[in-house]
């Protein structure tokens, strides 16, 4: 079948099944626009010289989408390798109104959050929680679920989509932990996990994986706590669904107190997002883009930085923290390798971080710098005689 045509006839929603389906079908388009290039980037030198001068001004509010999560090993939707070349999202009506397509997901986010939930924040989550830190950043607006930004440890954050973390019902509001409602599921579901240990599987952006049909109807779903429906949603925004109220208000008070808006891995191809960037220029305010593809928002970037987001996260950092690091590091970008470090089964040469200084939650062009200024500290092991800062 194929994954666009619309086959649904929302029988259930009974007088308004034409004003859902007519909603599921605008759902359905906005996940199939693409996104093609509308702009030519800058030259890498002026985009960063003017991201750099953005947040070293300060007040930067960061919108972020899924291209912040892909070193984290979690598919973007529309990049290269997205999530949308072969998976279509479900919309909200789909979810809502069609028992079997509530079943399909819940199937196949029972194995999907279990490989998730074990994706690790990278260095763009980190950079940004830095850079709210040194007060480059006001705050985070991510439309990604995945949690992974206030596991980094940004504090101003808001997840404009929401969090698969916790369950509501459908039915009577009542909700639940993801975490609890797993277990349930477990015991549910014996075995089930077990048969599929050796499947090649790819968890989409929302937190589902592709399954064979034999594995869905084998698939035992839980009733809801409160009201015994089976009716359970993850907490998230679905397509053709709306932002709930009080998170606009809160994203129009982080865009009201902002000095600019950079845009993270994110082609903003979802009119949520869209309208950010457009609030953002009405109020006159520079609009800068950090992204490896194109974006809808491109066109009207203020800088517009064709660029892996990790990495382009770390150079903004070293230029708004220069300060902080010794003359002899300043303008240098330079890792470690493996030959130098004396921690090279737990080091970052490969640009993650450092497991030796964690607990600063340092990056990795600083982490032979710590290691060498704490070098007394008994957990660095004489880094100092085999490390070589250049």
């Amino acid at each position: 079948m194929d994954r666009w045509t619309d086959h649904q006839n929302f029988a259930a929603a009974g007088e308004q099944r034409e004003e859902i389906a007519s909603v599921h079908r605008a759902a359905i388009r906005s996940i199939q626009r693409v996104v093609s290039e509308n702009a030519t980037p800058h030259d890498e030198e002026y985009a960063f010289a003017g991201i750099a001068k953005l947040l070293k001004a300060g007040k930067v509010l960061v919108l972020t989408g899924a291209g912040v999560s892909t070193e984290s090993g979690i598919p973007d939707y529309r990049g290269p390798g997205g999530s949308l070349h072969d998976h279509r999202p479900m919309t909200y009506q789909e979810f809502r109104y069609d028992d079997v397509a509530r079943q399909r997901y819940w199937a196949r986010s029972y194995v999907g959050w279990r490989r998730m939930r074990r994706a690790e924040p990278n260095r763009a989550h980190y950079a940004l929680a830095e850079l709210e830190q040194l007060g480059a950043v006001s705050g985070v607006i991510t439309q990604n679920v995945d949690g992974l930004h206030a596991r980094a440890g940004s504090s101003r954050l808001l997840a404009l989509h929401g969090d698969l973390s916790r369950i509501v019902c459908l039915e009577c509001g009542q909700d639940e932990s993801r975490e609890s409602l797993d277990t349930r599921l477990d015991a549910a579901n014996p075995g089930y996990l077990a048969r599929l240990e050796d499947e090649e599987l790819r968890v989409n952006p929302d937190g589902d994986v592709e399954l064979d049909d034999r594995y869905i109807l084998d698939f035992q779903m839980v009733p809801c706590l409160g009201c015994g429906s089976t009716r359970l949603k993850p907490d998230v925004v679905y397509f053709g669904e709306s932002v709930p109220a009080e998170r606009k208000a809160r994203k129009d008070a982080m865009l009201a107190e902002c000095s600019a808006l950079l845009v993270v891995g994110s082609s903003v191809a979802v009119m949520s997002s869209y309208k950010i960037v457009l609030e953002a220029l009405r109020a006159g305010k520079p609009v800068a883009v950090i992204n490896g593809g194109p974006g809808r928002a491109d066109a009207k970037a203020t800088y517009l930085w064709r660029s892996g987001v990790g990495e382009a996260l770390e150079l903004m950092l070293d230029a708004v923290d220069v300060l902080r690091l010794p003359e002899s590091l300043q303008g240098s970008r330079r890792r470690c390798s493996p030959s130098e470090c004396c921690f090279p089964s737990e080091c970052c040469f490969s640009g993650e971080f450092c497991r030796a200084c964690t607990a600063p939650k340092l990056s990795a062009r600083k982490c032979y710098f710590v290691l060498q200024v704490i070098a007394n500290s008994p957990w660095t092991g004489g880094y100092t005689q085999n490390a070589g800062i250049k």
